[in-house]
């Protein structure tokens, strides 16, 4: 791909609050990487097909939109018939579709009595009314069918079987309830209007207090997701295994690194973790999360984890008075017992199967890091050395702390670590 998307993963330990975050695997909210062009050899009709299916979402005309599907599929029509009613609270500013290629996933070539079929690649691409700057994109694989009159959509999970699974939107779960705040807009599937209104109120808390946080240019508006269930989160985020984001409260998706017009970010809460958290474990998690969109156009694939992560962490526990150690109890154990670490954590020290206690240990270290920075050159600094760090190669972070600190990256770990000790002592 040309560019390097992101998912920002928020773990939090029912107990502590861990703050988690791993690179993408798969990631529901794609911008493409195919030409578009490979379209051209494509039978002529699907475009216009997709162009009248799009236009009957944003003018709300079921009829128009089921003219786009295939009658002998009736299960399919049946699941697209409540789809297109999921969406009815949806604030929908853009609906497009745009057709990449054909014969995306192997599906063989049919022609007879049930008429021609052909596997298509698809971007769908909206925009939330006053809330998404740019257009979301999803990656659709689609099974079309000519049945004489022109073609028509058949299933959009033929694909799955070789690994070209259709992204799933939260109105492929259930209808779609819609909340909105000051600065939020919280969508849900069977939640209830109190659950959703406690996110959009906690949202709207840690806009204000990311600003403070981070001084670099965003929109100051989160759209939350909010499932129903674990399995429906990982159903957002395009998961084969939902047992993954077990205890992870929620998680940040979107494109990192990228221009303000890239696609718009994501916050996907898990309930099953979020509402075992405290009011504060809770309000911690949405400024994190929000501090993710804050610094998305700044966070890049040279921006280290330890960073990125420590960062959100640092604006989400800003101001909050807490001992050092009551955030870090996994490294204040440490200290104790005369083990402190010996270095700054590794992305592979971020992966959720190190284990709670050792990624615990990963995301106090980047949050005292960032803290550091914050208390020894000024919260401006620390903001600045962020976007320094997310510049150039892989090299971009030791020049950035070089530029920005007038430390080498051996000098800032000694300072880091003697900080840990006396911090967490």
């Amino acid at each position: 791909m040309a560019e390097r998307r992101t998912e920002r993963r928020t773990a939090r330990r029912i107990r502590t609050a861990l703050c988690a975050a791993l690179p993408l695997a798969l990631l529901p909210l794609l911008a493409g990487c195919q030409d578009p062009a490979g379209a051209r050899d494509a039978p002529p009709g699907i475009q216009r097909m997709l162009d009248r299916r799009a236009a009957a979402v944003r003018d709300r005309d079921a009829g128009a939109f089921l003219a786009s599907v295939d009658p002998h599929a009736a299960a399919y029509r049946d699941r697209q018939r409540a789809v297109f009613a999921n969406l009815a609270q949806v604030p929908l500013g853009a609906w497009s579709y745009e057709l990449v290629k054909t014969d995306a996933f192997g599906l063989p070539a049919v022609v007879g009595a049930e008429g021609r079929r052909v596997a298509a690649e698809v971007r769908l691409r909206y925009r939330l009314s006053g809330y998404d700057d740019a257009p979301v994109t999803s990656v659709q694989y689609l099974t079309l069918t000519d049945r004489g009159g022109g073609w028509l959509i058949s299933s959009d999970s033929d694909g799955a079987g070789s690994g070209r699974r259709s992204a799933r939107q939260l109105w492929d779960q259930g209808p779609v309830q819609v909340v909105k705040g000051r600065h939020s807009l919280v969508l849900g599937v069977r939640r209830g209007t109190a659950a959703l209104r406690e996110l959009a109120d906690r949202t709207d808390e840690a806009v204000p207090a990311v600003a403070k946080a981070w001084t670099g240019k965003w929109a100051g508006r989160v759209v939350v997701e909010a499932p129903q269930s674990l399995d429906g989160m990982a159903e957002l985020l395009n998961a084969d295994d939902p047992s993954g984001y077990r205890g992870i409260a929620a998680v940040t998706t979107g494109e990192s690194g990228a221009a303000p017009a890239a696609p718009a970010d994501r916050v996907v809460v898990n309930p099953e973790a979020y509402e075992e958290l405290s009011a504060a474990g809770r309000q911690t998690v949405l400024t994190h999360e929000a501090t993710h969109v804050a610094t998305r156009t700044a966070t890049t694939s040279a921006t280290p984890l330890w960073l990125s992560e420590g960062f959100a962490d640092w604006a989400a526990y800003r101001g909050g008075g807490r001992p050092a150690a009551a955030t870090a109890p996994e490294l204040a154990h440490a200290v104790a017992k005369g083990t402190p670490p010996s270095r700054l954590p590794a992305d592979g020290d971020f992966r959720f199967s190190r284990g709670a206690r050792e990624l615990a240990r990963a995301y106090e270290g980047g949050w005292l890091a960032c803290r550091m920075i914050a208390d020894d050159w000024g919260e401006q600094r620390l903001g600045a050395f962020y976007r320094a760090a997310g510049r150039g190669g892989t090299e971009s972070a030791g020049r950035a702390m070089r530029d920005q600190l007038g430390l080498s990256p051996a000098e800032f770990t000694r300072r880091w670590q003697a900080y840990v000790v006396r911090q967490l002592r």
